[in-house]
């Protein structure tokens, strides 16, 4: 089973300004967990850091993946170790079509796993694998000749998002308001995605404002994120009373 855990973790960004303030978390594989909070609450922030983003400096804390602590690990190693982190805004690449990036990345994680032995995956058993996902994950095989998100629609972006989860085989999957701008067919087809990938070799971590997607993607653990904080912590339920009540009770718990 893989576990993420985080330890007392402490985020701020470059000119100092501390933006997460001591979050203890753990996510198991088969696990999905919801952090939901209002703007500014320090959600992205908190997923950046998890992945390595240079701009996000920990000040304190750590950040164990299956015990091993990875508190100061390059965004690479920690993707190699097996964290994955999709965008609330997937950047596009013009000039590098989706099925190159995804053979360079699968490449990439089988070479560190391999202690640098050059092994890539063969061409028929990569095309089969790719195209296997995508019918899976119910993602057009157009897009694989398309370079990456360019001029891609938002729902486009989040399903090769999904698709990249799928055939990098995270252990732990951090998704950034994946819901952000998905119509609601997107959004049902981007949440059955990640329903069909959570399992005994995966778990999730779902960053969102609203429950909407959790209409789709029944969290095991809900937690309330409030000025950079986990103000309170439950089940399913607790997402309904946020979307029934807000986070105003939680914004006036003082520090």
């Amino acid at each position: 089973m893989a576990t993420l855990e985080l330890k007392n973790l402490h985020v701020a960004l470059e000119d100092g300004t501390e933006i997460v303030k001591g979050v203890d978390l753990k996510i198991a594989s088969g696990e999905v967990h919801a952090i939901m909070g209002p703007n500014g609450s320090g959600k992205s922030t908190l997923a950046y850091a998890i992945a390595g983003h240079p701009a996000y400096e920990i000040t304190e804390g750590q950040i164990l993946l299956d015990g091993k602590d990875i508190t100061e690990a390059e965004a690479d190693e920690r993707a190699q170790a097996g964290l994955f982190l999709a965008f609330q805004y997937p950047h596009a690449i013009p000039g590098v079509t989706v099925t190159n990036f995804l053979r360079q990345a699968v490449n990439a994680i089988r070479r560190a796993r391999n202690d640098g032995v050059d092994d890539p995956m063969p061409v028929p058993e990569f095309r089969k694998e790719i195209l296997g996902q995508m019918d899976r994950l119910k993602v057009s095989r157009d897009l694989a000749s398309r370079y990456l998100n360019d001029g891609f629609s938002g729902g486009e972006k989040k399903r090769v998002e999904i698709l990249q989860m799928a055939i990098l085989k995270p252990k732990i999957a951090v998704l950034d308001e994946t819901d952000s701008g998905l119509d609601i067919d997107a959004l049902k087809i981007v949440a059955s995605g990640v329903r069909e990938l959570v399992g005994p070799e995966m778990g999730a971590l779902v960053i969102t404002h609203y429950q909407r997607i959790l209409n789709y993607i029944t969290p095991d653990f809900v937690h309330v994120f409030v000025d950079g904080r986990i103000v309170e912590e439950g089940g399913p339920e607790l997402a309904e009373k946020l979307e029934a009540s807000g986070y105003e009770e939680w914004e006036e718990v003082p520090a």
